[in-house]
């Protein structure tokens, strides 16, 4: 079955108990269910710690996916004593990194929808998000596409998941932005990210943790438009108001 991915449920559970199933190699931590998101999808793996019955903690400095991508590995610090398979941890996040994460990777959706091309790379960061469009030669600039960015922000529209079949994402490929990446295919359903009512505002597959609700991602801005070949642009998200 595989590491239960209870963040895709519940973005918000920063603390949860697991049950240790194995190690992997010499500081990986694999449990039953997880609340640490893997690194995926333009956004890095989570960060915290696990916390042992007698109140020892082990600091987890980041979390991956197993090669068969069929579990959620946690990485502790180096030279870590680690737990023993079957004894039940609880699993900390850190909450003030995650949230950041969150709110980061909502504004790159609320992007795609200011901005409605092909996606060619993205990553997600506590500071700064970037994303970048098939764009050719556009009159985009960052005042613009800042208050734009604002005006859906403002809007305080709910975001939410649901999930659809494969064969539903073939009859909408429509609802794929990425020019390069396509949705990981096998298990049969693919989670959507939705923001507005029904999905109005924006629909498409994301494996991400987000905000439940715009106005959560507060103020922000493009920082810098570069210029990243004939027809590739790179937006650059940060926090706070737009310079003077």
């Amino acid at each position: 079955m595989g590491t239960e991915r209870v963040y895709q449920e519940d973005s918000y559970l920063s603390t949860m108990e697991a049950r240790l199933v194995r190690t992997a190699g010499d500081n990986g931590l694999v449990f039953d269910r997880t609340n640490f998101f893997a690194t995926g999808g333009g956004q890095p793996g989570d960060t915290g710690f696990v916390e042992r019955e007698n109140g020892d903690k082990i600091a987890i400095g980041a979390t991956i996916y197993s090669d068969d991508k069929e579990d959620v590995v946690m990485l502790a610090e180096e030279g870590a004593t680690l737990p023993q398979p079957g004894e039940t941890l609880v699993l900390h996040v850190d909450w003030k990194r995650r949230y950041r994460l969150m709110r980061m990777h909502t504004a790159c959706h609320l992007l795609s929808v200011v901005l409605p091309f092909p996606i060619t790379g993205a990553a997600v960061g506590e500071e700064e998000s970037r994303v970048d469009f098939d764009l050719p030669d556009a009159e985009a600039d960052k005042a613009s596409v800042t208050a734009r960015l604002m005006e859906l922000v403002g809007g305080n529209h709910p975001v939410f998941t649901r999930w659809i079949t494969e064969a539903e994402l073939d009859a909408n490929p429509g609802l794929v932005k990425s020019a390069n990446v396509k949705p990981p295919r096998g298990a049969g359903r693919i989670r959507l990210v939705c923001i507005g009512e029904e999905g109005a505002v924006d629909t498409q597959p994301c494996g991400g943790t987000h905000v439940q609700e715009t106005g959560e991602v507060g103020e922000i801005h493009i920082g810098k438009i570069e210029k990243k070949g004939r027809e590739n642009r790179r937006f650059r998200i940060r926090f706070g108001p737009l310079p003077a």
